[in-house]
């Protein structure tokens, strides 16, 4: 699997009147587990919007692998780049391993059948994220976190060579949360897969992203490595919030640790 590097050049992004990134320009390298931080509604998700096409910018453009990603059709798109979105919902009474094969759909023509390598790919995102034993079950009866654990499956097995995150942590305790990003971070170094995940925790940010980038009020902040990016003046401007930053001494990666407010 062929890493790509994504790019976005003088984005102006809004919806109807509101203007949320005006000369948005943003480097995302390839082959990298890229994290996006930044308080509410800085445009984290817009962002990973327009880098998904699912948002047309009014002006600039998103490129994936040199070339302008409004040239791709849908489906040459979708081989290519996958998303996570933040909240998805799935058709009544579909069953998980069902949800799970429409990940394969951008590979498949009109008139092709199931193959073993759409079967191998299913079976590889399931186990991936531990949701095997729930194939049978309906996703309309599965517990937020499971249903969660389901929609990265269906991601997965798309098996994309670039992958976009839409707070993919959302409703998992803190043992799924680990399990979930120690998996983004295998399949980015083992299979090579370019990732961009929007994430709320620094220090999980500065665990497993290789890179990260910071916004605020619709534009980069920073930049760069977690050692770069996360630090007390970046945690400062950004959130507002006075911290210490240190080693973490399991990873070795910044850990931010906020001053007590008296």
């Amino acid at each position: 699997m062929t890493a790509h590097a994504l790019e976005a050049a003088g984005l102006t992004l809004a919806y109807d009147k509101r203007v949320i990134s005006t000369d948005l320009s943003v480097h995302v390298p390839a082959g990298s587990f890229t994290a996006i931080i930044g308080p509410n509604a800085c445009g984290k998700s817009t962002l990973l919007r327009a880098l998904s096409r699912l948002l047309a910018p009014r002006a600039g453009t998103v490129l994936l692998d040199g070339r302008d990603i409004a040239e791709r059709g849908a489906k040459e798109l979708a081989r290519e780049l996958g998303l996570l979105p933040q909240t998805s919902l799935a058709p009544d009474g579909i069953r998980v391993a069902d949800l799970v094969a429409r990940g394969r759909f951008p590979h498949q023509r009109v008139f092709d059948r199931w193959s073993p390598d759409d079967e191998a790919a299913v079976l590889r995102a399931m186990s991936a994220t531990d949701v095997l034993d729930l194939s049978g079950r309906l996703v309309d009866e599965l517990s937020g976190g499971q249903r969660q654990r389901v929609w990265v499956a269906m991601a997965l097995a798309q098996e994309t060579a670039t992958l976009l995150l839409d707070e993919p942590t959302t409703f998992l305790d803190i043992a799924h949360q680990i399990e979930v990003l120690e998996l983004f971070r295998r399949i980015n170094l083992e299979d090579g897969r370019t990732l961009v995940a929007v994430l709320h925790d620094l220090n999980q940010a500065a665990r497993y992203a290789s890179h990260i980038i910071a916004m605020k009020d619709g534009r980069v902040v920073a930049a760069g490595a977690p050692t770069d990016v996360i630090t007390p003046e970046v945690v400062q401007d950004v959130f507002s919030v006075p911290c210490r930053v240190i080693e973490d001494p399991e990873a070795h990666t910044p850990l931010v640790i906020p001053l007590v407010r008296r």
